[in-house]
């Protein structure tokens, strides 16, 4: 037994790495109380310690911590490519947004406290690790908690402003309330089969008919839960407020990683528990729920609120948080379509994302730092006065439109070439609409920074080198693989022999 348990733990060094940082952080906090500069460089050497062994370990295809008879052959977890490359996303977002803390201002005020926002900023990072491998319904559970633990402290960790509070307040409400509904639908899941592993709940659904109406039921509760970390409409409500009041650092993470592994969650438990057959590329699920018409529904619904909400935002950090929902919306897109093709341009959309994403939002940081405001007629001219800001922003935004020549043209061109393959054209049509949509409310932030006159005086906005360098690494990437995107296609595909049978 402890052979197996020792197997079992080879297989999650990057895990047991994270969680070994994690508690290095709290022991250095507890040593050094009055100089915590060490502490985001020991989380850094952590995380690219868990991104090195991730990035060895490509081949790996195996079950990890089975329990029950010795002929079970599915455990809690499910190592494979398809999970690796989530994990590879999450350390990279987690790394960047550690070096984003740096620049923040909101961190800087808390520093006396920077031990306990690194350890939950850990916390959330081993959550969603484990997430993205799961394969069991009490493992999925349990990584949810773990992420979102962590996040509703950190939503309202600095404490700045009164709508801190009332972020993380109604963050921890909705949170609780989607992880009970996830909850139950879970419990009837196993009473309907007897078993919480998708695998073995898979074979159950191949040979043994079961009541129909509390089957969909379920499913449809467990999506809540799912549906709330990816932010999807309906399940969306928290987004706006929580990302507007939580730290830009935060939220710029939960934007990203925490969408990153929600996905993989999601594509995991429908391509695993409700495969019957994989043709030549093309998902065939069971019988009894149709999830490809859920999908499109949720998707279509998710990307016009959040783009057409969006239109109204005159917070930056709000109209992103609407953007992000947008996006959800696209990228749910690429699962409905049930094909590898679409699962491609999902895994695709999630690297550009972060590049795009995360820029932007560090820029707006910026401008915070050096101006106070996060409103948009307060952009007036700023991009007269800061034109490296200013530029670098403006080819964020186009890319996150999915113009071309940036990366987020590829992102999209993917999701639509995986529609039409399957002959989505009202749904792929519905897309483009919506992009040209994001433009305006896009176009709007560089009017304002480019356009708009003001009577007040253009404040001076201070950009550091280490500022420079830091958007320089996210924006190279987003034109280079605009017109050169083999590299990041190639990428992609070589994790995409996923799901361990």
């Amino acid at each position: 037994m402890l052979e197996n348990l020792f197997k079992d733990l080879s297989l999650i060094y990057p895990e047991i790495i994270v969680s070994v940082t994690l508690l290095l952080v709290v022991l250095f906090d507890l040593i050094y109380d009055k100089n915590k500069t060490i502490i985001p460089y020991l989380g850094l050497i952590g995380l690219f310690a868990a991104l090195f062994y991730s990035l060895g370990s490509v081949d790996i295809e195996t079950h990890a911590f089975i329990i029950g008879d010795t002929g079970n052959k599915f455990g809690l977890l499910s190592l494979d490519p398809f999970g690796n490359y989530f994990r590879i996303i999450i350390l990279i977002t987690s790394i960047l947004i550690i070096f984003f803390t740096k620049s923040s201002s909101e961190i800087h005020s808390i520093s006396e406290r920077s031990g306990e926002f690194y350890t939950l900023l850990l916390g959330m990072v081993l959550g969603m690790m484990f997430m993205v491998s799961a394969s069991d319904l009490i493992m999925i559970y349990i990584s949810v908690e773990i992420l979102s633990l962590s996040s509703y402290v950190l939503t309202g960790f600095t404490k700045l402003r009164d709508r801190d509070s009332e972020a993380s307040l109604k963050y921890l409400i909705y949170g609780s309330a989607s992880s009970g509904i996830m909850l139950f639908g879970m419990s009837l899941i196993y009473g309907l089969i007897g078993s919480t592993n998708i695998y073995e709940i898979n074979e159950v659904l191949q040979t043994t008919s079961i009541n129909s109406i509390i089957y969909s039921f379920a499913l449809i509760l467990i999506f809540a839960g799912i549906g709330f970390k990816i932010s999807a409409a309906p399940f969306h409500f928290w987004t706006p407020d929580v990302y507007e009041g939580a730290p830009i650092s935060i939220t710029a993470f939960l934007s990203v990683a925490s969408k990153a592994a929600g996905f993989a969650l999601l594509i995991r438990f429908v391509k695993v528990t409700f495969l019957a057959d994989n043709i030549e590329g093309n998902w065939i699920l069971l019988q009894g729920f149709d999830w490809q018409n859920f999908l499109i529904i949720i998707s279509v619904l998710t990307m016009t609120l959040g783009n057409f909400a969006a239109l109204w935002q005159d917070n930056l950090k709000r109209m992103l948080a609407y953007s992000s929902i947008a996006h959800a919306g696209y990228m749910l897109l690429g699962i409905a379509v049930l094909t590898d093709q679409g699962l491609l341009a999902v895994m695709i959309y999630f690297l550009v994302y972060l590049l795009m994403n995360i820029g932007a939002f560090y820029i707006v940081m910026i401008i915070a730092n050096n101006i106070g405001s996060e409103n948009i007629n307060d952009y007036n001219k700023l991009g007269s006065a800061a034109p490296f800001l200013g530029v670098s922003l403006t080819i964020f935004l186009i890319s996150l439109t999915g113009l071309p020549p940036t990366a987020g043209f590829i992102s999209k061109l993917y999701i639509f070439i995986a529609l039409l393959d399957v002959k989505m054209i009202a749904v792929a049509v519905i897309a483009v609409l919506n992009s040209v949509v994001s433009l305006y409310y896009y176009i709007r932030v560089l009017k304002h920074m480019f356009i708009n006159e003001t009577d007040k005086t253009v404040p001076e906005i201070k950009v550091s080198l280490n500022d420079v360098v830091f958007i320089l690494i996210l924006l190279v990437p987003t034109l280079i693989l605009g017109v050169y995107f083999s590299p990041i296609v190639d990428f992609a595909q070589a994790f995409l022999s996923i799901l361990v049978n």
